[in-house]
């Protein structure tokens, strides 16, 4: 064998045996989550595209974080809610949804890739004002029901979206002008008042363009009015999986009795557990 064929049958060698160790790592197993409940259970994909969320999630369930917590909010025809650890062992009257632990997951809103579908699992967050940066809850989720709509019903929705934005820009716009507008209130000056609010709005809808008119793509409109789902919550809060399996069990536990604070009535415990596929 020449020197020229050993080093071609070598490079031959060196790159089957690449491809090799390749598809090794390409036929990893998938990790995925399966929700145990007392009404069934839950088999959760989480998507690679919100990394941080998936990593937390992941970490938490495999530590036990999960186990023996409740679904502490349930509204039906919308979400069920859980990951709130203050909810182990919380007696009955007790105001849940403000624990966590104690770290909050930047943003990772992939609208609209990710929408809230019927099984969409989702990061609960404090509101706009409080997190403008619309960071999520370390640990608090929600598993969206939903309901079927109409595209008339998503017409009526996407106008609502669309202002939505606007006034959440125009807000920001007239924070710094709070003193002077009401200073023109206090003299009287209308005429000043309407055309510093008239400019502030001109100048949002400048600065969101085509983005000012929301609309649903035509997949999502064909999900929301199939399966269904919560589409004014998109572009909201970050939708970091969804339930494979056991979008049945979403539907026994929204049905459940609740009380004023929409916990059920009887506790709805969880226990999780990490699978490989």
């Amino acid at each position: 064998m020449t020197p020229f064929q050993f080093l071609k049958k070598t490079a031959i060698f060196i790159i089957i045996a690449g491809l090799g160790i390749a598809l090794t790592f390409c036929n990893e197993p998938e990790k995925k989550v399966l929700v145990k409940t007392p009404y069934g259970n839950m088999k959760i994909k989480l998507y690679d595209d919100t990394p941080e969320h998936k990593a937390n999630f992941l970490k938490l369930a495999e530590e036990g974080y999960y186990d023996d917590l409740l679904f502490h909010r349930v509204i039906e025809g919308f979400m069920i809610q859980g990951g709130d650890p203050d909810s182990k062992g919380a007696e009955p009257e007790a105001r849940l949804g403000g624990g966590g632990p104690g770290y909050k997951i930047p943003a990772e809103i992939n609208y609209p890739e990710r929408f809230h579908k019927k099984g969409a699992l989702a990061a609960a967050r404090q509101g706009d004002r409080a997190n403008p940066d619309r960071e999520s809850s370390g640990s608090q989720f929600y598993i969206v029901q939903g309901q079927e709509y109409t595209d008339g019903q998503l017409d009526t929705i996407a106008d609502k979206m669309g202002q939505r934005r606007l006034q959440a820009l125009m807000f920001e716009k007239i924070t710094p002008y709070q003193d002077s507008l009401m200073a023109m209130r206090q003299r009287g000056d209308r005429e000043g008042f309407e055309a510093l609010i008239k400019g502030l709005e001109d100048e949002a809808k400048a600065e969101l363009g085509d983005s000012a008119d929301f609309e649903f793509p035509e997949e999502i409109r064909e999900a929301y009015t199939t399966i269904g789902g919560t589409p004014m919550l998109d572009d909201e809060y970050t939708v970091f999986g969804e339930v494979e399996e056991g979008l049945n069990v979403i539907d026994s536990i929204a049905a459940v009795a609740t009380n004023q604070m929409d916990r059920p009535v009887e506790d709805i415990e969880m226990t999780m557990e990490v699978i490989e596929e």
